[in-house]
């Protein structure tokens, strides 16, 4: 085991990104906001380099929420269109890396070209090991959190599990993320400072920081900073220190 001192240097196992700030990266360059989204694509491949680099080994990634749907219909189709381009172009690269792709959310609001696309990428990479990449997607925290507590109502109307022995592991079980630690580290850019429906059952007891580069400039720079400040916090899960 690590001393306290180790720990402290220790890079966390698992980061979350909240991406944001494409369209105000596109508005401040007078160009349309699906330009922006394009440049956060690049900005996709350069936190996966970073990843690799700094040691992580679980990255999540917010691509897409379930309130995202009510944005334009040609926004969406774009955003859909970039998602489409980046499962068929940056899979085979992904796995030459050794990356585990993985995407989460509401797989039924995605077109079934979409669908099998990720299917197929999850399929080729399952057995990688360097980084896991989790990626949400038609994704909403509340929404996960109640369709594990209704699969929880269901077997235990139909007596497969007794009520008293739900308890926390037993509903994060149920979660999309069950095979993932919960997350040490969540980063959102752009200077917003809310996470936005985003992990809020996994990120309990996660470190919350937050950062002015809009999403389409982050780069290694960025996320080498937020991991410095993460090993600079001291991370007591509800617990008194001795000396605090």
């Amino acid at each position: 085991m690590p001393d306290s001192s180790e720990r402290h240097r220790l890079p966390p196992r698992h980061v979350a990104i909240i991406m944001d700030g494409n369209g105000r990266w596109a508005r401040a360059r007078g160009l349309p906001r699906t330009v922006g989204h394009q440049r956060g694509i690049e900005a996709v491949k350069r936190a996966l380099q970073a990843a690799g680099d700094l040691g992580i080994e679980y990255l999540t990634l917010f691509g897409f929420s379930t309130e995202n749907w009510a944005r334009p219909a040609e926004e969406v189709g774009e955003l859909m269109r970039l998602l489409r381009v980046f499962l068929r172009s940056e899979v085979a690269e992904l796995h030459r890396r050794g990356v585990r792709l993985k995407v989460i959310g509401e797989r039924e609001r995605l077109a079934d070209d979409i669908v099998k696309l990720i299917e197929h990428a999850e399929y080729l990479t399952r057995e990688n090991r360097a980084l896991r990449l989790t990626v949400a997607l038609s994704y909403g925290s509340r929404h996960e959190i109640a369709s594990a507590a209704r699969s929880l109502a269901v077997d235990a109307m139909a007596g497969r599990i007794d009520p008293a022995s739900i308890d926390p592991q037993a509903v994060a079980a149920r979660l999309f993320t069950a095979d993932l630690p919960d997350v040490d580290l969540i980063v959102r850019t752009s200077g917003e400072k809310r996470i936005s429906n985003f992990l809020l059952w996994q990120a309990a007891y996660a470190e919350l920081i937050f950062i002015d580069t809009l999403w389409p400039d982050f780069d290694h720079a960025d996320f080498a900073a937020a991991i410095g400040e993460f090993q600079q916090r001291d991370r007591r899960y509800g617990a008194i220190v001795s000396g605090a």
